[in-house]
């Protein structure tokens, strides 16, 4: 630990964040490595320390003896404070080293509202924000994570974003740079050289201009960079990198548990879900991976609860397979298991009592809308029985608390879409009642989560207007006003938040002196509801002369160029043109389990688009 860290201890929350020593923390010479990478989680070490992309590259990298990678993540307010006061850059956790001596910082960029972190941890470690300003002895800034595939907004500050799943591309660059310092190459030499790396996108090396009206014109490549930067992808996930060992928190962070990823990408095609897109193709391992990986993890991490998490992990091809080989040896060495939110039409009493012998909690189901309408707009493929069936299996099981998570503010949502999420709430509730062997003596509770439409990039609906702020409280208001039972719980998303990550989400080079202006004025930690201030936001766009509403709130054409359209996820545009007309005729799209729909990702040569 940095000795100079251990008098400020005391006067801040939560000190473990900041003293590293860990379980499993790997520790090297630097004098013995050829690359030092700090890999920056820009929020605190609780969130970070819960992300499995930074589990698995963090053990990927420090298996190669000449690397070095060391975790570092945002300090809390009150941190921040006492190293700003005390003259301390921010350092890595693992040597105490301040970060601005490293080869490569690297972020993982998962949320939007998360950049003005990005740019206030650049500004702890003493650097200069933007790329031009920043000199060859200096780090290279990467970035990485669903957030780079409309890298626009951040581009002046980072010198390259690697596109797509970072197992393979990553080691790439960084040999590439290994090699390349010792030749005495220079950083623009080394750019030009990383940006022929399928899937690197070195921003500086493409000119923007724009229309009159505030339209991009053209996104031109020089020095010889790809027109487009097609994402990288690991067709085959059974080869795919995966660690034994994650370092063992030393406080509690938000996941505190051993982690398996069952598979990669999802087969049913939510036209206002970002991931399931940028994901594809569905690539699943076997159950005798799983199996491996979960059990050397629980051994060399001591955890006694297991998750198992894809995007959609309760559509795994033989879930109950799966569980069954984990509960011969889960159930003698105490070890629980738990599968992330549950499909609809996927639940089955089978699988129900599989989870009931390891786990008895509250089961989560995410309808999305409370209409069949608008379930059919969003490409759902859910019907209210399928959701009353469900819940039905679940309460003559045990079950009595049930969450179910819902959208606001979609594309053709009318006031009584929105009423339909308290009726579909309220028609669970009577399921309940009308269940002759319900446990006596108690009650139901049915938890309604309500989230604010957001549209995103590489998705049917990234022409889509968001919703403005007034009317997504009035929304959020009338869906308030629709419930009329105590059994039932109402939450909804800060509309505020939804907002600004809607800007970003789909924001192009021109918000950068935003952001800059922005982490100047003590915008950061914006994810957090006591951190953000939105009227400062809106003060500082005023003062950079910036319409956010250019932005969020304003239905783009389908032949307007779009600040990602540089970027290729592998999924065709005329797919999600034909995708975005198919939501205002209320028509559904068959899942890739049922039939290929052709929109693109069989270029990559994996998963689902091989596997029949």
């Amino acid at each position: 630990m940095n000795q100079k860290i251990e008098p400020l201890l005391l006067r801040v929350q939560k000190p473990g964040r900041y003293v590293g020593g860990e379980l499993n923390a790997v520790l090297k010479d630097k004098d013995q490595v050829d690359v030092r990478f700090a890999f920056c989680f820009p929020d605190t070490y609780e969130v970070g320390m819960s992300h499995l992309g930074m589990k698995i590259l963090y053990s990927l990298f420090n298996e190669k003896p000449y690397i070095w990678c060391e975790r570092v993540f945002a300090p809390w307010i009150d941190m921040e404070a006492e190293m700003r006061k005390n003259a301390i850059p921010l350092y890595a956790l693992e040597s105490g080293d301040p970060i601005r001596d490293f080869d490569f910082i690297g972020f993982t960029l998962q949320y939007e509202l998360s950049y003005t972190n990005v740019l206030n941890m650049l500004d702890l470690a003493g650097l200069p924000l933007r790329t031009d300003e920043r000199t060859d002895e200096m780090p290279i800034v990467c970035a990485g994570g669903p957030c780079a595939v409309n890298p626009e907004p951040i581009a002046d500050f980072i010198d390259l974003f690697f596109i797509g799943e970072g197992e393979e591309i990553d080691l790439e660059v960084i040999e590439l740079y290994r090699e390349m310092r010792k030749n005495g190459c220079t950083k623009k030499e080394f750019l030009r050289a990383a940006a022929k790396i399928s899937g690197v996108y070195v921003p500086s090396l493409y000119d923007v201009t724009y229309k009159a009206d505030g339209t991009i014109e053209a996104v031109t490549p020089k020095d010889g960079a790809p027109k487009k930067i097609l994402r990288r992808v690991l067709p085959d996930m059974n080869k795919a990198y995966y660690p034994e060992n994650f370092v063992v928190p030393s406080i509690e962070i938000v996941h505190d548990r051993a982690v398996s990823e069952v598979q990669r990408g999802c087969y049913r095609g939510c036209r206002f879900c970002q991931a399931g897109f940028i994901y594809r193709p569905v690539r699943t391992k076997t159950i005798d991976k799983i199996n491996g990986e979960c059990r050397a993890l629980c051994e060399n991490t001591g955890y006694e609860e297991l998750s198992l998490v894809s995007l959609s992990t309760s559509d795994y091809p033989d879930i109950n397979g799966l569980l069954d080989q984990l509960l011969t040896w889960t159930n003698d060495e105490h070890v629980s298991i738990s599968l992330p939110s549950q499909r609809v039409d996927s639940f089955s009493t089978e699988l129900m009592d599989k989870l009931k012998s390891v786990r008895r909690s509250g089961l989560t189901f995410a309808p999305e809308a409370g209409t069949q309408r608008m379930r059919d707009v969003i490409n759902k493929n859910v019907t209210e029985e399928e959701l009353l069936k469900t819940v039905r299996t679940a309460f003559a099981g045990g079950w009595l608390n049930i969450k179910l998570y819902f959208m606001i503010g979609l594309p053709t949502e009318t006031m009584d879409d929105v009423a339909g999420i308290a009726k579909l709430g309220q028609a669970v509730v009577d399921e309940f009642y009308q269940n002759p062997n319900r446990p006596k003596g108690r009650s139901v509770n049915v938890t309604v989560s309500a989230s604010s439409f957001v549209p995103k990039a590489f998705t049917p609906f990234q022409w889509e207007p968001q919703d403005p702020i007034e009317l997504l409280h009035e929304k959020q208001q009338h869906l308030k006003n629709s419930v009329t039972t105590r059994k039932i719980t109402c939450n909804y998303h800060e509309a505020h938040t939804s907002f600004l990550e809607g800007v970003f989400a789909r924001g192009d080079r021109r918000l950068a002196p935003v952001l800059e202006e922005a982490q100047k004025r003590g915008c950061k930690m914006d994810g957090w509801s006591e951190c953000f201030d939105f009227d400062r936001w809106m003060k500082v766009f005023d003062d950079c002369g910036v319409d956010p509403k250019f932005y969020n709130q304003r239905r783009r054409a389908f032949d307007e160029v779009l600040p990602w359209d540089h970027i290729d996820m592998g999924i065709k545009k005329s797919f999600l043109i034909a995708e975005c007309q198919r939501a205002y005729e209320n028509k559904t799209s068959p899942d890739c389990s049922q039939e290929c729909s052709h929109c693109g990702a069989s270029r990559f040569k994996g998963g689902i688009c091989y596997g029949k």
